[in-house]
């Protein structure tokens, strides 16, 4: 099983994430995401319950032993009517039956009692399956960690692209402030018309709204950053890992040609221990109609007395006894037959869940590579496309600058631009996101 330690990043102390300033590379933020995010120590917590859980049902075989102490003062002591037996049979006037008092009217007693469970086949199979509980819980929280790392791993890179995306708007706005300054000039001369300053104006505003658009979703993907690494909004990050060096690694292009193996993936883990508690389920409800035979020791002291001075005058009394109890189900009409028989169909539909858990792990994983080669053919179409589109248009930015080329050109080709800048970051983020998918279905995280 994939140790959630594994390659934990070590930081110097947790308050630095409230206090200061963040850097993180790729893997660290995954490292951070799988050990520190909320859905983790949630998780964490409940796993914790689990392994007490665990503790909790193994003690119940184990010896108890419980205390108790009473004191009582009867104000009127109960009185029983009895045989008269003190006059003879016959005699004038005697009444056939006399009040006595049975008690005094203090007393007072303390005892102690263990108990021990010897046999109870119930309890047998319970144990196992609370060991089984505990290991669910314990995918659970692999489980936990890997969405975190994924959902880590999407958000650094939506912010490494949309702040491409505002590095790649911004490259344009100084040559069309100066172009829109020249041609300002020129107009005023005489020698443009005003179309072409207004052609040029309704193109810088487009590119700096363009910047804009990306700057706000990079400050989101900031936010949602924060969010699953389980640091507190506003902590400043700065991601070492450069976004050209994330596309080209091999080992992220390697990964539409890797194998999946469904046995050690998590979810098929989890779906083989379903059978597992599945089957003790079965077993428990067979068990019911065993006999169970317990133990017990118990040992009392005891004081009676007229006044309430317990140990004085009237001593305490010892009893001590010990026992065995024996329960033997007989007949239940068909009941336990009934849940023994829902407990086998329970079983064979955990079954039929592990098999199509399977099968579902393969064909997501397959999708996965598909759509993962095809995020990687567009984005090279794309990156391409941006190349020739920024050659394009520094081509026709030096022809208007020398006069070989009008406005309209030059904007059209601005345009073209921008559109080729939209396209190739939306290439970028399905590719990187495509990858983030692939690697949650083969388990990889």
């Amino acid at each position: 099983m994939r140790s959630l330690t594994t390659t934990i990043v070590s930081f110097s102390a947790a308050a630095l994430f409230a206090q200061g300033p963040v850097s993180l590379s790729l893997q660290q933020t995954l490292d951070l995401a799988a050990k520190q995010s909320y859905a983790v120590q949630a998780s964490e917590l409940e796993a914790q319950k689990a392994r007490h859980k665990v503790k909790e049902i193994t003690a119940i075989g184990l010896p108890q032993i419980s205390g108790e102490a009473q004191l009582q003062n009867f104000i009127d002591v109960p009185t029983q009517l009895i045989p008269n037996f003190f006059s003879p049979p016959g005699t004038a006037g005697a009444p056939e039956f006399i009040a006595a008092q049975f008690g005094l009217p203090w007393n007072a007693s303390a005892g102690i009692t263990l108990s021990q469970l010897i046999f109870d086949g119930s309890y047998l199979v319970g144990l196992k399956a609370t060991r089984a509980l505990a290991e669910q819980s314990q995918q659970d929280l692999e489980k936990a960690a890997a969405d975190a790392r994924n959902q880590a791993a999407k958000a650094y890179f939506g912010v490494l692209a949309a702040e491409e995306g505002q590095r790649l708007a911004g490259e344009g706005i100084p040559l069309l402030e100066k172009s829109l300054s020249e041609v300002t000039a020129m107009k005023d001369a005489g020698f443009m018309e005003t179309t072409d300053v207004d052609r040029l104006t309704i193109q810088l505003e487009q590119a700096k709204t363009q910047q804009r658009s990306f700057k706000q979703q990079a400050e989101v993907a900031r936010m949602l950053l924060a969010l699953a690494l389980g640091l507190p909004q506003g902590t400043p990050v700065t991601l070492t890992d450069d976004l050209a060096k994330i596309l080209n690694d091999p080992n992220e292009t390697a990964l539409s040609e890797q194998a999946l193996d469904p046995t050690t993936h998590v979810e098929q883990r989890y779906a083989e221990n379903l059978v597992l508690l599945s089957d003790l389920q079965r077993k428990n409800e067979r068990s019911k109609a065993m006999p169970s035979l317990g133990g017990f020791f118990n040992h009392q002291q005891v004081w009676n007395g007229p006044d309430f001075d317990p140990g004085g005058a009237y001593p305490f009394y010892p009893t001590t006894l010990w026992g065995l109890k024996l329960s033997v189900p007989i007949f239940s009409s068909g009941s336990r037959y009934h849940k023994v028989k829902q407990a086998e169909i329970a079983l064979k539909q955990t079954e039929v869940n592990r098999t199509a858990t399977e099968q579902r792990l393969k064909a997501f994983a397959e999708q996965s590579r598909t759509q993962a080669r095809t995020a990687f053919d567009n984005y090279k179409t794309e990156e391409r496309s941006l190349e020739l589109s920024k050659n394009i248009f520094d081509r026709t930015s030096i022809k208007f600058t020398n006069g070989a080329a009008a406005s309209f050109e030059l904007t059209q080709e601005q345009g073209n631009y921008l559109i080729a800048q939209q396209m190739y970051i939306q290439r970028v983020v399905e590719l990187l996101m495509t990858r983030a998918d692939l690697r949650k279905a083969l388990d990889l995280y």
